[in-house]
């Protein structure tokens, strides 16, 4: 295996090669079962996007370019989010579209991965669209400040870097009733989805309300 390894550090030596090193020693070991529990080194240890982010800083630290500190937001939810191997057999491939799918911060963004899975691969499965629905709002709500959304049965909390008043001033109005503020060392917001709403629609309605401009924007 360490023969393995060096062999791979000397084909790969131009800047920009690191995610191929990386890809070359997940062939070596075992990627394991991507987002489940049956994982493997440093990806067990920080888990699957955040592996790949910090790779893509170290890289464009290597090659001296900007890094981006971007807030990240954990999102654990009752939702199937992985690609199955019988959708994309190819552990190369997939891994890629794992990567381009974590880069989902828009819905043009959304959409283009979607265009590009069909023309590829075909129509994806329902596990593939709810990765791609995962990538989209987690991304959304790193950007308003939200760090953590768990579910909790119907109810879905928001833990928040701070608390923006204004914005859980809108919230509450606008889901009377079903909004519950938490304050302390780390704030929350509790969320109570309506009957027969999937978490992922509760969690757009928190954040399109959250996006919405204010009154002096």
């Amino acid at each position: 295996v360490g023969e393995k390894r060096l062999s791979a550090i000397r084909e790969f030596t131009a800047f920009g090669s690191g995610f191929r090193i990386a890809m070359r020693d997940l062939e070596i070991r075992g990627a394991g079962d991507i987002l489940g529990s049956q994982q493997h080194g440093h990806m067990e240890a920080v888990g699957y996007d955040l592996y790949l982010k910090l790779l893509g800083e170290a890289i464009a630290e290597e090659k001296g370019e900007p890094v981006k500190a971007a807030g990240e937001c954990l999102v654990d939810i009752q939702i199937e989010a992985h690609i199955p191997e019988d959708y994309i057999g190819n552990l190369a491939q997939r891994i890629d579209i794992y990567k381009k799918i974590a880069g989902v911060y828009t819905r043009e963004d959304y959409m283009d991965t979607m265009d590009e899975l069909i023309d590829r691969f075909g129509d994806p499965p329902p596990a593939v669209v709810g990765l791609l629905d995962v990538a989209l709002i987690r991304n959304g709500a790193a950007a308003l400040g939200i760090r953590e959304i768990s579910q909790r049965g119907q109810n879905l909390l928001f833990y928040l870097e701070q608390i923006d008043m204004e914005k859980t001033v809108l919230l509450v109005h606008a889901l009377k009733g079903r909004v519950l503020l938490s304050a302390g060392n780390r704030p929350y917001l509790t969320v109570r989805a309506q009957k027969g709403q999937k978490p992922l629609d509760t969690i757009r309605e928190v954040i399109d309300t959250m996006s919405a401009p204010s009154e002096g924007d």
